[in-house]
C-alpha cells in the first residue's frame, strides 16, 4: 500500500471553489482502480491550507490515476486556485498500532 499526502495552499477567496471541485470528484477518485481511500483535511489555524490523503494499491495505481483524464481535468481546475506551490509525498507504512 502507498499512502499519498498532497499539501495545497489556496487563495482565500477560492476555498469554496476547491471544496466544490473536491465534492464533485471525490467518489470518482475513490472508485478509480487501485484507490482504497481518499479524504480532505485542512489546518484548523489556516483553512486555506488543505491536504488530500489517499491510499493506493501501489505506485503503479497512483501513476495510472495521475495519467488519467479524471486527474487531468480535476487538476487543471484546481491548480488555478492555488496561492502557493503544492507539495506531495508518497509514503509506505512502517508500523501502526491499529488501522482506521
Amino acid at each position: 500500500m502507498l499512502k499519498r499526502m498532497v499539501k495545497m495552499t489556496f487563495q482565500k477567496d477560492r476555498i469554496e471553489d476547491f471544496l466544490a471541485i473536491f465534492e464533485a470528484s471525490k467518489n470518482r477518485i475513490r472508485q478509480f482502480p487501485g484507490c482504497h481511500h481518499v479524504e480532505l483535511l485542512h489546518l484548523e489555524s489556516q483553512p486555506e491550507v488543505m491536504f488530500t490523503f489517499s491510499i493506493w494499491e501501489g505506485p503503479e495505481a497512483l501513476e495510472a490515476y495521475r495519467q488519467s483524464e479524471l486527474f487531468q481535468s480535476t487538476w487543471s481546475k484546481t491548480k488555478v486556485l492555488f496561492a502557493g506551490k503544492p507539495e506531495a509525498w508518497s509514503m509506505k507504512e512502517v508500523a501502526a498500532a491499529d488501522s482506521f
